[in-house]
């Protein structure tokens, strides 16, 4: 399915608060939540989820706003924070801070993601995770030789695959233009989560 703007991600977010508290938001609520200049705006986001879906209406009703399936959440959607970066190529500073929010089909990840990094770097394309992907995370301190994970080493992040041999601990790119990094024993690292699938925006 296509992901939800941040805006009308949020609208969708405040809508579903408000119902779940008994008291479905009216269209002036979501403007002033919102900024909006007027209700047209908060009806535009309406109109729009209620087309994918995500919300059903109710005629000639100021707070006539329900969710699909009788006021059941749709489980096949996860919405899912966007935390700043990681790198697939030389590891990169932590950039953990909320960058925005999507809602996205459940079926596009092997794990279920507790987040979503953003890929910068070339590294990682032999496995199809190309610079600007979105890549699941699910937080996972362990981790099998082979999986790929997002590490932390020495206060950076980098996606690679994990490679546990009796002389020590590798992390592998995949694309022959970078050389695999090699964790030396007693070095700051630590397995931040899984790679459990990506998104790709175009």
């Amino acid at each position: 399915m296509d992901t939800l703007p941040p805006q009308r991600a949020a609208v969708l977010a405040f809508i579903r608060q408000r119902l779940a508290a008994g008291r479905p938001p009216s269209l002036a609520e979501i403007a002033a939540q919102f900024g909006f200049a007027s209700r047209n705006a908060a009806q535009k986001h309406v109109r729009a989820l209620t087309d994918a879906g995500l919300l059903e209406t109710r005629p000639h009703e100021k707070r006539g706003l329900r969710l699909p399936g009788g006021g059941a959440a749709r489980p096949d959607l996860l919405m899912l924070p966007v935390l700043g970066r990681v790198a697939a190529g030389v590891p990169i500073g932590a950039d953990i801070g909320l960058d925005r929010q999507l809602w996205l089909d459940r079926g596009l990840f092997a794990l279920r993601p507790d987040y979503l990094l953003r890929v910068e770097g070339d590294s990682m394309i032999d496995d199809g995770i190309l610079d600007g992907d979105l890549v699941g995370v699910h937080r996972s301190a362990d981790a099998r030789d082979g999986q790929t994970v997002v590490a932390r080493l020495d206060g950076e992040l980098t996606i690679k695959r994990l490679a546990l041999a009796p002389e020590g601990l590798r992390l592998l790119p995949r694309n022959r233009a970078y050389a695999p990094i090699r964790v030396p024993v007693g070095a700051d690292f630590a397995i931040e989560g899984l790679f459990c699938g990506l998104v790709r925006q175009g």
